[in-house]
C-alpha cells in the first residue's frame, strides 16, 4: 500500500523551528519528486517546496527562500523540512506529495498532513 506519513509538526512561537518529515512506505521515494504544501483555513493550499529525484534540486516560492530547507534521504526513504524563523502566516496543514515526473507536474500521492501553528 502507498503510503505518505507526515510528522514533526506542532506549536511553536514566531521565531521558532520545526523539523517536518516525510516517509514513505510501499513505494521507493529514489524515483519521485516530493514537494511539501500548505494549507491555511480559509484558504487554498500553497506550494511550500520541492525537492527533485533527478538532482535534489530544491526549489522555493519567495517565501519561505532563506528560512525552509528541503532535504531526502533515500535509504531512510523519507524527505525533510526545516523551518527556521517561523512567523504566523506559517500556521496551516502541512502535506507532503510525491510525482516520478517532477516538480513542475501534479502530484500522485498525497499524505494526510500534518498540523503546524505559530502562536505566542
Amino acid at each position: 500500500q502507498v503510503q505518505l506519513v507526515e510528522s514533526g509538526g506542532g506549536l511553536v512561537q514566531p521565531g521558532g523551528s520545526l523539523r517536518l518529515s516525510c516517509a514513505a512506505s510501499g513505494f521507493t521515494l529514489d524515483y519521485y519528486s516530493i514537494g511539501w504544501f500548505r494549507q491555511a483555513p480559509g484558504k487554498e493550499r500553497e506550494w511550500v517546496s520541492c525537492i527533485s529525484s533527478s538532482d535534489s534540486r530544491a526549489y522555493y516560492p519567495n517565501s519561505g527562500k532563506g528560512r525552509f530547507t528541503i532535504s531526502r534521504d533515500n535509504a531512510r526513504n523519507a524527505v525533510y523540512l526545516q523551518m527556521n524563523n517561523l512567523k504566523s502566516s506559517d500556521t496551516g496543514r502541512y502535506y507532503c506529495a510525491a510525482s516520478n515526473i517532477g516538480c513542475s507536474y501534479p502530484m500522485e500521492f498525497w499524505g494526510k498532513g500534518i498540523q503546524v501553528t505559530i502562536s505566542p
